[in-house]
């Protein structure tokens, strides 16, 4: 994994007009009302996405368009600001600099363009950053020494190149040649985020036999990744079923097995029957605990989680085993952005994870738990987070 977002600012993005989240945590727990912009602030990781995999006109399209997309009554582009930290190994040097990566979005004439997309980093503890990649309206250059022992940022090698869409991102073209490493690193990053929109339906399906290696987006292929870790990741199997039995009560086998028609057949055994349950006739909360645990003990880990409202199905008593799994794999060194409006899921989470979001007039304003001396203080005297929550002090973040 190896890389970690530690501030957003966004600019224009839908109703976060001018915002900036600053020294995100490895597990970053956001609450706030309906509406308030959880979703919203989500979007931005599966904007990225989909502006890398796609382009950038497809991922407004998706979202409405520009108009619709860019914060109403506003001018001017929509901007997304990332600080991040990335591995860097040169000739001398093994260290984690901090990199910044810029995109503005504009309409000009109708169409959408890249006004300015820049990745920019530090190479020593002073100084002002130096721009390896800028780009402005299609065209621009990259620095291709980058990993080099260079001490001068005149002895950079930049690179000029021409997009052939302006609504292309400069990073997609660059991220498949390896003499952009930090460009690679970025990409790599976004394309291996999991934006989680499980469904329970989906889950139970009876897929085809075939092969799938990772839990998609919304769980549908579940038997098969299971499958795939039973047949070639043993001990990643084994390991996730001891989970699942000590978060689990009673489950005590899981297998994935092939019909004569050709379908993976999802099967729970529990300790107390003979026979085992296909995953259509066990509860919701066993599918669902089974999937995040497979999510989270994936052999080749996302670098970023985000999962909305992970307690919708689950019995409140598992909310804070699976709060205590998310953190694990924080720990671990990936990354998670949870929402949540489950009291029992913010009990098991600590101070400095959560932030808050207030919605006033139509816009998005963002808070943090930690910088809230009245909250800070309680916390510090044992109060959990969510007791505290239903109490109103988290204010303008109603829990109901």
């Amino acid at each position: 994994m190896g890389i970690k977002i530690e501030s957003i600012r966004l600019k224009n993005f839908k109703t976060f007009k001018n915002v900036t989240i600053r020294d995100i945590p490895p597990m970053c727990v956001v609450v706030g009302a309906n509406g308030s912009g959880k979703s919203t602030l989500f979007d931005v990781f599966g904007f990225l996405r989909d502006s890398l995999t796609d382009n950038v006109q497809i991922a407004l399209s998706k979202r409405g368009g520009f108009k619709e997309v860019r914060t109403r009554d506003e001018d001017g582009a929509i901007e997304i600001e990332l600080d991040f930290r990335f591995h860097m190994t040169t000739k001398t040097t093994d260290k984690k600099p901090l990199a910044t990566y810029i995109l503005a979005i504009n309409e000009k004439g109708g169409q959408v363009i890249i006004e300015r997309e820049e990745l920019r980093y530090r190479r020593g503890s002073h100084g002002q950053p130096w721009k390896f990649l800028a780009f402005h309206n299609g065209e621009g250059e990259a620095v291709t020494n980058e990993f080099d022992d260079v001490d001068d940022e005149s002895k950079l090698k930049r690179h000029k190149h021409a997009l052939a869409e302006p609504s292309s991102l400069a990073i997609k073209v660059l991220a498949q040649l390896k003499n952009y490493p930090a460009v690679m690193a970025l990409g790599q990053m976004i394309e291996n985020w999991h934006v989680s929109d499980f469904h329970i339906s989906s889950a139970r399906s009876l897929p085809d036999a075939g092969y799938a290696e990772h839990l998609s987006r919304e769980g549908e292929n579940l038997a098969l990744v299971t499958q795939y870790l039973f047949e070639h990741k043993r001990d990643v199997f084994d390991n996730i079923l001891k989970k699942m039995a000590e978060r689990v009560p009673g489950i005590s086998k899981v297998e994935a097995k092939t019909s004569e028609e050709g379908r993976v057949l999802l099967r729970f055994q529990d300790g107390a029957f003979k026979d085992p349950f296909l995953a259509r006739y066990v509860s919701d909360g066993t599918i669902k605990m089974f999937a995040y645990l497979v999510l989270l003990y994936d052999p080749t880990p996302h670098p970023l989680l985000c999962v909305e409202e992970p307690e919708n199905q689950l019995y409140p008593k598992l909310l804070y085993e699976l709060a205590e799994e998310f953190d694990a794999y924080a720990s671990r060194g990936g990354q998670v952005f949870i929402s949540t409006h489950s009291p029992d899921f913010l009990n098991a989470v600590e101070l400095d994870s959560v932030f808050w979001l207030v919605k006033e007039d139509g816009v998005t304003h963002v808070k943090r738990a930690k910088d809230d001396e009245q909250i800070a203080a309680f916390m510090a005297e044992g109060d959990q987070m969510g007791y505290l929550w239903k109490q109103g002090l988290l204010g303008g973040a109603d829990p109901l």
